[in-house]
């Protein structure tokens, strides 16, 4: 059957106009701007030509993905800022992008943001690493416990020496035989370090970050501690700066949980050795809790000029001792350090602003015991620069994180060794004469009271 012919004008098919064909780069600008508008209110928008995004952009310091910036959206948040970026989040996945949350800064020149307004940059690119093999963790772990086993049975043998030389001789001919000598330390060591780095991991696995095992580093040629240590790898950024805080603090205090219990055990079974008048020490160094927990265990303060407990004659007391100088080491309050991500979580871009009196307190411990800041102050020097930026910056701590991060910062201070392993003292001539403790309490009255009659004229 034909189609009959229209009789007038009105009644002809009108010809369809051909649209131009939508572009790939057009079809994705609106499916970004539609995601967009379902987490913002949009009052302006930036969107980069793809020859203009053959410029890497990093996405966070220290996270080794590079991104192309492709879009810039302006305006306000419809929800809170973790709400919305999860939303988004979940939409630019099946686009391979990432989105990044910034406040909107009130100029170019000025960091003085406006709280009601916000910046979304988008990304292409997502990090989304393979697993690693598991069987290097192994390796490194294994080699770093006989490691400490080692210096542990050397620190053994000097502490036996001291009694009975000739017992000590015997079992260093021993070998490998008598390794396990060396156990107390290794055990109690590696468990402080091991919870510290699984504290990070943890709270990584929970903010659904992809991150590594410990990787535990053994150092035999180091008579003091038998490894360098151990750390993990993030291999993506953090979402947010709870994410960041999480991380961040969880190593040193699940760490903590471990090294205190150990230390005051360690004290616990050890014994005070008399001094010799005359003869110099070696001082392992103060912090406020290495100090009140001596004075607890022990009743009174030590070194006294009479008694003191040789830190290094207990396994268990060396441990709970390097626990606390290598967390407070990783709390310093700067760069990629643990005590870097807390305060950079809680005070935000204005911990930047803390480098340099940082830098300079370091730099003025190097002063006191060039051999142990010398080199934290020249690594604090060339990295301390960096921070772990997350890719939220709106979405702030919660009141309860917020106290966490101050209580984490004063543990900070109140384990913190500005001068360990570096100083001696010698016992004065006179057994019956005053101790340490008291010999500078003179000086300082007259020096006080000086002082105050200066003022009152």
């Amino acid at each position: 059957m034909l189609n009959e012919i229209a009789s007038t004008r009105e009644d002809r098919p009108v010809a369809r106009v051909a649209l131009p064909p939508v572009s790939k780069h057009e079809l994705l600008q609106n499916k970004l701007r539609q995601a967009v508008a379902g987490v913002m209110e949009i009052d302006d928008e930036t969107f980069l030509e793809p020859s203009r995004g053959d410029e890497p952009q990093p996405v966070a310091p220290g996270v080794t993905l590079e991104s192309h910036l492709v879009a810039s959206f302006t305006g306000r948040l419809s929800d809170s800022s973790e709400t919305a970026y999860d939303q988004l989040d979940q939409q630019l996945a099946s686009l391979n992008h990432l989105a990044i949350f910034r406040p909107t800064t009130a100029s170019p020149d000025q960091a003085v943001t406006d709280t009601n307004r916000h910046t979304i940059h988008i990304l292409t690119g997502r990090l989304n690493p393979s697993p690693r093999p598991i069987w290097p963790h192994i390796v490194l772990l294994l080699l770093t416990i006989l490691s400490v086993m080692y210096v542990g049975l050397v620190l053994e043998l000097e502490n036996l020496a001291q009694v009975d030389l000739a017992a000590a001789q015997a079992i260093a001919n021993n070998g490998l035989i008598e390794l396990w000598r060396g156990l107390p330390l290794a055990a109690s060591l590696l468990l402080i370090l091991g919870a510290h780095e699984l504290g990070h991991y943890f709270a990584a696995r929970h903010h659904k970050i992809a991150v590594t095992l410990p990787y535990f580093i053994p150092n035999p040629f180091s008579m003091l501690i038998g490894t360098l240590g151990a750390f993990i790898q993030l291999r993506q950024p953090m979402k947010n700066r709870k994410a960041l805080f999480d991380v961040g603090a969880a190593g040193p205090l699940a760490g903590l949980l471990f090294a205190i219990p150990i230390l005051f055990i360690g004290l616990a079974t050890s014994q005070l050795h008399p001094l010799t008048p005359g003869q110099t020490y070696g001082y392992e160094g103060d912090s406020l809790l290495y100090a009140l927990a001596k004075t607890i265990v022990f009743g009174r303060f030590v070194p006294d000029g009479q008694y003191d407990v040789m830190v290094m004659g207990n396994p268990l007391t060396w441990a709970g001792w390097v626990g606390l100088l290598v967390t407070s080491i990783n709390l310093i309050p700067i760069g990629q350090l643990d005590g870097g991500h807390v305060l950079y979580s809680l005070i935000g871009e204005n911990a930047r602003r803390l480098y340099y009196p940082v830098l300079l307190c370091v730099g003025g411990l190097v002063l006191l015991a060039p051999q142990m800041w010398l080199i934290w102050a020249l690594l604090l020097l060339f990295f301390g620069r960096v921070y772990a930026t997350p890719l939220d910056m709106i979405t702030p701590l919660d009141k309860r994180r917020r106290w966490l991060a101050i209580f984490t910062l004063l543990l900070f201070v109140v384990i913190f060794n500005p001068m360990p392993l570096s100083q001696t003292y010698t016992v004065p001539a006179l057994p019956d004469g005053p101790t340490q403790a008291v010999q500078w309490i003179a000086p300082a009255l007259v020096g006080i009271s000086l002082v105050w009659q200066r003022w009152r004229r």
